[in-house]
């Protein structure tokens, strides 16, 4: 397993303050139970960009009992949650990438990180995982088969991609998503 966070030795506060979170999320908690039983990511590589908070963690903890291998890096340094990027790391398993007021270089080594999964699926808040495979990572792009959005910011930098004729994968823009 692959990571670069803060402290692990964070990871109890962290594993405690996920669980809380966790019985406020009934949704995620019946989808685990679900992924669990079925597998159905099995197999699957996801790079995930994501703000790294406890509910982030929730949907982490769901997308790997579904079977899928998981590379989490943040999307916002400043929201990063070191305690629950350690707890992730120690108790889950799980590859996280993220440091709480990471600089440039740190935030890009970060994103890095999340790709050496060569993933599959991309999870993006701000496109900037996609960016960098757009960039400095063609070569994974062969790899990815689709992704989501969350943002209307990175939403409108893939729509400029795709305008362009450069975007590479099918993406859904979450928020456009009716559920």
């Amino acid at each position: 397993m692959m990571y670069s966070i803060k402290d692990k030795k964070l990871s109890t506060k962290g594993w405690e303050r996920i669980a809380w979170a966790g019985r406020e999320m009934p949704v995620i908690k019946n989808i685990a139970t679900r992924f669990q039983k079925q597998k159905s990511l099995k197999g699957v590589r996801l790079a995930a960009c994501l703000h790294v908070t406890t509910e982030t963690a929730n949907l982490m903890l769901a997308l790997k009992a579904g079977g899928a291998e998981v590379h989490l890096c943040a999307s916002n340094p400043l929201s990063t949650q070191d305690d629950v990027a350690a707890a992730l790391v120690v108790k889950a398993g799980i590859s996280v990438f993220a440091h709480h007021g990471a600089d440039r270089n740190q935030y890009y080594k970060d994103l890095e990180g999340a790709l050496a999964l060569k993933p599959n699926y991309t999870m993006d808040d701000g496109a900037d995982v996609v960016t960098l495979l757009h960039t400095k990572a063609r070569n994974l792009l062969k790899h990815v088969k689709g992704g989501t959005e969350e943002t209307t910011t990175g939403v409108i930098r893939l729509k400029s991609l795709a305008v362009e004729g450069k975007l590479a994968y099918p993406i859904i823009a979450v928020n456009d998503a009716s559920t």
